[in-house]
């Protein structure tokens, strides 16, 4: 269908009433159910069941999922449950021919507590143009942003063309990372045995899709690892998205399990006795956990000068950085866990973390106390 034809539908299907306590979730286009919607929209269903719950997804059949209802992306249903719903969430930009309806609250949740990478209007330079026009428009039709933390409060005023109120909540999908229950579960899905022990692997991509930073010596990082810490070990290797077709180059040890296409990234930090990454948003998520992160950046001179400026000196924050496979080892052999906590620790605290666990409760007595207004 084309975008007329969408503008179309929400023209005819805004004319019927607005369904109160409905409420109509998205995460990534409907590419997954994850992020801060997954969270906040499974506090609902356990404990506000007089919810109707509606998820939009491009793969409908793909998801078996309690006490909501799916209907397939940019179908005439989806336009007929989105335009009814009271409430509409998301995690990222809406594209040009979404229109909100008086009397709909739309919440935007954004897809990190923190961000490395700079984002928004502080990256506007680097953004393609029709992106940027999406994003102000989207602005313009948010009735509430969500922070995690009060340094993302000031990124949020400055650079995401918005200037109504961003509420101090937390992020929903950090509150799994607070609680230590469901890990064997988790681990039963990616057939990995409850004692074996895993390292995260999870790089953000670069701007030519390029592999060859993803260099690191798995056999090599595993026997230090066993050899340090004890026990079994594993790697799950992660990439984004955009480099889920090239995953397989990089799992030819039997130590590798691939988990680019698992769905949700937050239960794989919960299961993560260890995470490497470079410059995704992750490594912040992670810092909840108070579990060893360690930074392989070979290309760091490079990535600051070229890809994205950064909203920290990565040589300032908590986390050891590695340029070599030969330094990853070493950081690992040599890791001192009681000085990370505390250099982790004072990290939260100048960050003003607003993170609890219990962000998706507050979230929801936001939304009931903005509706009631």
């Amino acid at each position: 269908m084309s975008e007329w034809l969408y503008r179309l539908l929400q023209t005819l299907f805004s004319l019927l009433p607005i369904q109160k306590k409905k409420i109509f979730f998205l995460s990534y286009y409907g590419s997954q159910y994850g992020c801060n919607p997954k969270y906040l929209s499974e506090y609902i269903v356990n404990n506000h069941k007089d919810w109707q719950v509606v998820w939009g997804f491009v793969h409908p059949d793909n998801y078996q999922i309690r006490g909501i209802r799916k209907v397939r992306y940019l179908s005439w249903r989806f336009f007929y449950e989105l335009c009814t719903s009271q409430v509409f969430v998301t995690n990222y930009r809406m594209p040009l021919f979404f229109q909100k309806r008086a009397g709909q609250l739309y919440v935007q949740t954004w897809h990190s507590s923190l961000r490395l990478k700079m984002i928004e209007k502080d990256a506007e330079q680097t953004l393609p143009p029709h992106y940027v026009e999406m994003a102000k428009t989207d602005s313009k039709r948010t009735d509430l942003l969500l922070s995690g933390c009060q340094y993302s409060t000031e990124i949020f005023k400055r650079s995401f063309w918005y200037n109504g109120p961003i509420v101090p909540t937390g992020t929903p999908r950090e509150d799994l990372l607070f609680h230590e229950e469901g890990r064997e579960s988790i681990k039963r899905r990616l057939n990995v045995s409850e004692d074996c022990q895993l390292v995260l692997y999870a790089p953000t991509f670069r701007k030519d899709n390029s592999l060859r930073y993803y260099d690191i010596d798995f056999r090599k990082l595993v026997q230090t690892l066993e050899e340090t810490c004890g026990g079994q070990w594993k790697v799950l290797l992660r990439l984004h998205p955009h480099l889920r077709d090239f995953s397989k180059e990089l799992c030819k040890e039997a130590c590798v399990i691939d988990a680019t296409a698992y769905d949700d990234i937050q239960e794989l930090l919960k299961v993560a006795d260890l995470v490497i990454s470079d410059y995704s948003s992750l490594i912040f998520d992670f810092a909840l956990t108070k579990r060893p992160c360690l930074l392989y950046v070979p290309d760091l001179e490079e990535y600051t000068k070229k890809d994205r400026q950064l909203y920290f000196d990565v040589e300032q924050l908590p986390f050891p950085i590695c340029l070599t496979n030969e330094q990853l080892l070493y950081q690992i052999a040599d890791f001192n866990e009681e000085q990370y906590k505390q250099d982790i620790e004072g990290f939260l605290e100048s960050i003003g973390s607003f993170e609890t666990g219990h962000a998706s409760e507050i979230v929801f007595n936001q939304i009931i106390s903005y509706l009631k207004k």
